[in-house]
């Protein structure tokens, strides 16, 4: 059996090796390593698989949510409402901006943002939201935006786990992950469901205007080249990264499939062991599984199962990880907020609790039967 890995890379370009040599080929041969045609087709390619109007590329996800902040004119002092169980990305840009985080915590059994906490934070000083959409499922976006409307409110999609997946409206309309709020943001981190070999990101923007203004931010404020209309910033995404994506994009729905056939041959392979709670799917939106977050409960607080189950598995050879360990309250660099334990218990639980297991497009059944058996054996 092949040693098991979170994420197995090399498997997975191995399959495509031609069609990704030859793009990357293509751009050498070309020599236009900024800004060249594939930046713009794979641009193109990814606003008509997610059918937005607009796609603006930059060179990593953490400049992608700064970019869009930037782009929607939010002012030094301005509040944004943000989950608490996240990525430091999400709430970093915040702070870097000058802008004040107001955490919320997340729903239980879903993960992502509880909504129901969210009309409550909203201050005279709230210009924005910022869902993320965690471990490859949307938040509850309808509800979001309609407290989004009824405040004059900006809703900024982090979308760097959920590329791909869609959310299906009460009056039957289905968008994908990034396209429902003002602007969607995405990571092309190596790791996610569609990564580069690099560092890569991107806005989704439905308005050509606001998107025109982003793409000037993210080229040190200009249009025209020594003309600059903004403060901006260097922010590209470099042409063979771009070629790399855009050979991915064609498998991108492939892969999520993929994802789903890992995600339920663990659900069965869980289902009834005490103390183990498998990933629930909402009912709203489709699961891409970037993640297969389980949640393992010790019945004690002295016994931390999570982290004894954690070191039994890596005995036998086998990878997980803790997305996240510390929620954003109880980092140092956000002590400021003076929020204490017990303020966020929800993300104060899951983060004693979650465990996410090796998921990707290229396991075998071998492995997953190895994994399964490992876990069972635990318990």
């Amino acid at each position: 059996m092949q040693d098991i890995k979170m994420v197995d890379l090399k498997g997975q370009y191995n399959k495509i090796k031609k069609y990704i040599d030859s793009s990357i080929q293509e751009v050498i041969d070309s020599t236009a390593f900024i800004n060249g045609d594939k930046v713009r087709e794979f641009s193109h390619n990814l606003a008509s698989y997610n059918n937005v109007a607009n796609v603006v590329t930059c060179a990593n996800g953490t400049d992608a949510l700064q970019i869009a902040l930037m782009a929607l004119g939010l002012e030094r002092g301005d509040e944004v409402i943000v989950p608490v169980h996240t990525y430091v990305a999400t709430a970093e840009v915040i702070a870097l901006l000058g802008l004040e985080p107001v955490f919320v915590d997340c729903l239980e059994d879903l993960y992502t943002i509880d909504v129901s906490r969210v009309e409550k934070l909203i201050t005279e000083r709230t210009r924005a939201i910022v869902p993320v959409h965690l471990y490859g499922q949307c938040a509850d976006m309808e509800r979001l935006l309609e407290i989004a409307k009824k405040y004059d409110i900006k809703v900024v999609e982090d979308t760097a786990q959920a590329i791909g997946a869609e959310y299906t409206f009460s009056d039957g309309r289905v968008m994908k992950a990034g396209t429902m709020g003002d602007i969607g943001t995405t990571s092309f981190f190596p790791s996610k469901n569609l990564g580069c070999y690099g560092d890569g990101g991107a806005m989704f923007i439905k308005d050509d205007k606001l998107a025109e203004k982003a793409r000037m931010i993210a080229n040190h404020g200009q249009s025209i080249k020594y003309y600059h209309d903004v403060i901006g910033c260097n922010s590209r995404l470099d042409t063979i990264q771009a070629a790399i994506l855009d050979v991915k994009l064609r498998y991108l729905d492939d892969y999520s499939s993929a994802r789903n056939e890992v995600a339920n041959y663990y659900d069965r392979a869980f289902f009834g062991i005490d103390g183990v709670i498998t990933p629930k799917r909402a009912n709203y939106s489709s699961h891409v599984f970037h993640q297969y977050t389980l949640k393992i409960k010790s019945g004690t607080e002295k016994i931390n199962r999570r982290d004894e189950l954690k070191a039994f598995i890596a005995g036998k050879g086998i990878p997980s990880m803790i997305y996240y360990p510390v929620p954003l309250h109880m980092q140092k660099a956000y002590k400021k907020q003076a929020f204490g334990m017990g303020s966020f218990p929800i993300s104060e639980m899951l983060c004693k609790e979650v465990l996410s297991l090796p998921i990707h497009t290229e396991m075998t059944e071998e492995q997953l039967g190895y994994i399964v058996a490992a876990v069972r054996e635990f318990f």
